[in-house]
Formats: structure tokens, sequence, C-alpha cells
């Protein structure tokens, strides 16, 4: 029964996550949905710069100390290891669906684009830098990710690896793809407003922090291996760094099971 509740809950707090994903494209590009990140006719106000902030502030915090791994040994006395993973992504999709339902819209006008070409240009980046992150996930292991690998091996009666560190195909040009690809969604707006510009310079700083984060454990994690991948591939700029040639005795592994994410 526990290998079945396991497989349940994994799969059920994926299809939230999803559903939250999508949700946030709507959100962030004012598309389709009931409530945007522009809905209403809010006005700037202190009270919801504090508001917002807070609930910005709530993902980061719950985001990065939950990825981290001294918090990961005390929680897994708690929660069962095999739904570790899944746990953490359920409490980042609730912060998220908080965000979404309290979000205090400033609509003032930051900047406006009215010509027809920008505003194309601008649209085509924001889809972009969603599919970035889509794709960023499947490249690595979209099911580590997520939990869904854990869970099913759990099930299958499986012990859990690590997917290892390896740099396919966009990794091959920036370490992280994932971020960038939230960066140029959450920047390319045609009409950006105070709301929009407070969201999107709170999660770029939450980013920025999260990064050196997630890199300190990398190195603990795979040592002189991400050393050396960080050494020649840039950041978040793809092609801003000579790529520097590999030692020949090199192994190389993966940043999939990175522990961070």
């Amino acid at each position: 029964m526990a290998k079945v509740a396991a497989v349940i809950y994994g799969f059920v707090v994926y299809v939230v996550f999803l559903g939250t994903f999508l949700y946030a494209i709507g959100f962030v590009g004012n598309l389709i949905v009931p409530k945007s990140i522009d809905s209403g006719a809010g006005a700037f106000s202190i009270p919801s710069l504090i508001i917002d902030a807070l609930l910005l502030s709530l993902f980061a915090v719950q985001h990065s100390v939950m990825a981290r791994q001294g918090f990961k040994r005390a929680w897994t006395k708690l929660v069962p290891r095999p739904v570790e993973r899944t746990t953490y992504v359920l409490f980042a999709s609730l912060c998220l669906l908080l965000l979404y339902w309290q979000w205090r819209p400033m609509t003032n006008v930051v900047w406006s684009v009215q010509n027809s070409t920008g505003k194309i240009v601008l649209e085509v980046l924001f889809a972009i830098g969603w599919l970035l992150v889509l794709a960023s996930t499947y490249l690595v292991s979209h099911t580590d990710l997520f939990g869904l690998r854990q869970v099913s091996l759990f099930a299958s009666g499986k012990s859990y690896t690590p997917i290892g560190f390896q740099d396919p195909a966009l990794y091959k040009h920036v370490r992280h793809p994932i971020y960038l690809g939230f960066l140029i969604a959450f920047w390319a707006a045609p009409t950006m407003t105070i709301g929009h510009l407070v969201f999107s310079i709170a999660t770029t700083g939450y980013m920025l922090v999260a990064i050196q984060l997630e890199e300190r454990d990398l190195v603990t994690f795979f040592g002189d291996a991400y050393r050396q991948y960080r050494q020649r591939v840039p950041m978040l700029v793809p092609f801003t760094r000579r790529r520097a040639a590999a030692p020949a005795n090199t192994e190389r592994k993966a940043i999939g099971s990175a522990p961070a994410k």
C-alpha cells in the first residue's frame, strides 16, 4: 500500500505542478487565465508592494531552503525519502498558487511598445523563454526533477540512483538554461507595468542568488567535474566564454540530479 500511495501522491502532485506551470504562463503574459499579473485596476501603493514582496519572498525561501542538502537530511527524517522531491514540488506549487491568488496588481505603465514588429518580437521571445524552460527539464531528467522517477523506482522495488553529471545540448552553451528561460519570459513584456517590473526584478534577484547556492552544492556534489564545467561554460549568457579544451582523462558525469534543483 505504501508503494501505491507514493505513486498516486507523486502523480497527483505532478498534475498540480503542471497546472501551476501552465497558469504561470498565463499569469505573467496576461493570457486567458482569470487572474493575471495585471488583472484589475490597482495602482502602485506601498501596501500592494509589501504584499507582493512577501509573496515572492515566501516562494524564494521555500524554493531555496528546501533544496539545501542540510534541510533534506533533516526533512527526510519526517518525510519518506522516495517522496521527498514530490513534497518539495508540492510546496513550491502551493506557494505559487498563493501568489496567483493574493497578488496585488500595480498597473501603472513603465513602458509600452507600440511598434507592431517590436510587439511580435517580444511575444516570440516570451514563448521562446517558456519553451526553453520546459525543454531544459527534459534535457536533464524531467521525471527526476519533479519526483516521478523517485516514486516509480520505489514502487518497482528499485533503489534510487542519481542520474549523474552531463552537459547535454543547451547545457554545453549555458550552465542554467532553465533560469535563462525564466529571465527571457519574465522580461519580454510589450507592456511593462510596475507590478510586472517588481515581479521581474525580484525573480531575477532570486535566481542570481539561487544560482550561487546551487553551484556551491554542485561543486560539493561533483567536485572537479563541475569546477571544470563552470570554467568553460558561461552561467546565463551563451557564447560569452571561450570554451577550453577539457583534459582527455576528465570523466564526464551529469548535472541533471543536481541536489539544489
